[in-house]
């Protein structure tokens, strides 16, 4: 079953030093955007880094230091891929969780603002693992009754997740819609605010998620303790998370 689309979306994987998002990098990018139309078009990259790729992530998806020593950094690839996400919904297998995250980290490290909040986002994992709790390999065997040749290599993961998803919308018709929208709702994982999941929206209002504040007001707090925002700025916390407590207090004094 072909997937209905009114505009385009964009399936995708990272492959990365590591898992850790505020910290790790990106060492190969593969995009698969598929168009309303049904026309395909590919992405790809390896990335240098800059950093060296532990020899236990490399055993994983086969990058070494050496595969990556005359590659282009993020930074000299990081605009032409933002052009060609322009306009997508985007999607991947554990994406909401880790590749968007660590996605909109690497662009928020070159300068890029990468708005995924105006996109719709479908998590190919969420739909498995309510359905069919598995692993990338065991989906694709389960949903397209093949064997995943060359797992951990990021065009044979990209490949395979899309496929899932067109195998998932058949075998659950009238379970699951095939409708981006609603495969975005349906894969959300919460209503946080930020990658890093400091702050949660609650009824309308913003609120932060851990801490000695958690559950209250964002608002209220910068009000009433200014300077737990210079803490927080000044912090290890995602700059994603940064950048959305930024927009927050820019929002709070505008109005004032």
């Amino acid at each position: 079953m072909n997937l209905k689309l009114s505009k385009p979306i964009a399936f995708f994987d990272l492959e990365t030093t590591g898992v850790n998002i505020a910290k790790d990098k990106i060492v190969e990018v593969f995009v698969l955007k598929v168009m309303p139309n049904g026309d395909k078009h590919e992405y790809y990259s390896l990335v240098n880094p800059k950093i060296p790729i532990p020899a236990e992530t490399s055993a994983i998806h086969g990058i070494t230091d050496e595969k990556v020593a005359n590659e282009p950094t993020f930074f000299k690839i990081a605009f032409e891929l933002n052009d060609f996400l322009a306009d997508c919904d985007l999607a991947g297998f554990n994406s909401n969780y880790f590749d968007i995250p660590l996605l909109k980290e690497e662009f928020y490290r070159v300068g890029i603002d990468f708005n995924a909040d105006n996109r719709q986002k479908v998590d190919v994992f969420k739909i498995f693992t309510k359905m069919e709790p598995r692993d990338l390999s065991s989906a694709y065997k389960f949903y397209c009754g093949k064997n995943l040749e060359d797992a951990h290599t990021a065009k044979a993961d990209v490949y395979a997740t899309y496929e899932i998803l067109e195998a998932q919308i058949s075998k659950y018709e009238g379970k699951i819609e095939n409708d981006i929208a609603k495969l975005n709702d349906f894969t959300a994982d919460g209503n946080f605010v930020d990658s890093g999941r400091r702050f949660i929206k609650d009824k309308g209002v913003v609120k932060f998620n851990f801490g000695k504040h958690k559950g209250k007001p964002v608002t209220e707090v910068l009000k009433k303790e200014p300077m737990y925002y210079d803490w927080m700025m000044k912090s290890e916390f995602l700059l994603d998370t940064k950048q959305k407590l930024k927009e927050i207090r820019d929002k709070l004094y505008s109005s004032n």
